[in-house]
Formats: C-alpha cells, structure tokens, sequence
C-alpha cells in the first residue's frame, strides 16, 4: 500500500454519524474525521464510566473498535465489509471527565485483511489506551439472521 492513498472516501462524516449502530449512539460516539488515511471520533467519559467513576475499559475498546472498522471499511471500499476479528488494548492511565478522542492510521491492509492501530487520548492529549485491530475484509457485508 502507498503511504499516501489519493482515492475519495466513499462514506462521508455525516453518513458514518447518522448510520453508525445503535451501540455508537448509546455510548455518544460522534466521528469528526474519516478520510483514508485516518478515522477520528470522540465520546463522552460520563455516562461510560465503571464503579469507581473513570472510563470503563470495555468503552475504550468499543470506541477504538467503531474507529478502526471504519478505517478498514473505508479502505475496502463501496460495496465491501469489514468485520472485526481481534482487538488488542492496553490501558494507560485513566479518565475521570471530558471526552476522549479515538484516531485509527492503518499499520497495513491488503485485499483480506487490515491492521489498524488506535490511540485514545483525552482533554489534554495524553493517552488513555492504545489499540491494535485487525479486521477482515469481506465482498460482501455479513447477511442479517434473524
């Protein structure tokens, strides 16, 4: 893969906001960047928080998962799928208030696969958690059992 990828997002900002699953929206994920080189969101501390009143690890994880399936989705391109195989975190230092911001830079991706690494950090920029993803990409999104 080049570093530098010239093709257009084929989703946009608002699209991924107003289509991004009922989880994104309870835990009040908002994306502010997608482009193929990185996807950017942030989501509140309250109200995603564990007993003792900092972020909940498993809110990290959600979040730095809703980014970098994006990113992979977004680099698979129209038409195709990412789906999430294994998400790796490791849990800096905690947050109490504020927002954290979650940005996802693809490691590497192919026609099958991508690696995505996801840095969370918060108000005043220092990291949270760290995050590596590896999704698969697919021809076709998953098929809706009921």
């Amino acid at each position: 893969m080049a570093d530098t990828d010239t093709r257009t997002p084929w989703i946009t900002v608002d699209e991924l906001n107003a289509n991004g699953g009922a989880l994104a929206e309870r835990m009040g994920i908002h994306f502010t960047e997608a482009t193929l080189e990185r996807v950017v969101a942030t989501m509140p501390v309250e109200g995603n928080t564990q007993p003792y009143g900092i972020l909940h690890g498993g809110a990290s994880v959600v979040l730095a998962e809703s980014v970098g399936s994006m990113l992979s989705v977004l680099y698979a391109g129209a038409g195709r799928a990412a789906v999430g195989m294994t998400i790796n975190a490791i849990h800096h230092r905690p947050a109490s208030s504020g927002t954290v911001t979650a940005t996802a830079t693809l490691i590497q991706a192919g026609r099958t696969t991508a690696s995505v690494a996801i840095a969370i950090s918060d108000d005043e920029g220092r990291r949270v958690c760290s995050c590596t993803l590896l999704c698969q990409l697919r021809d076709a999104a998953p098929v809706e059992r009921r």
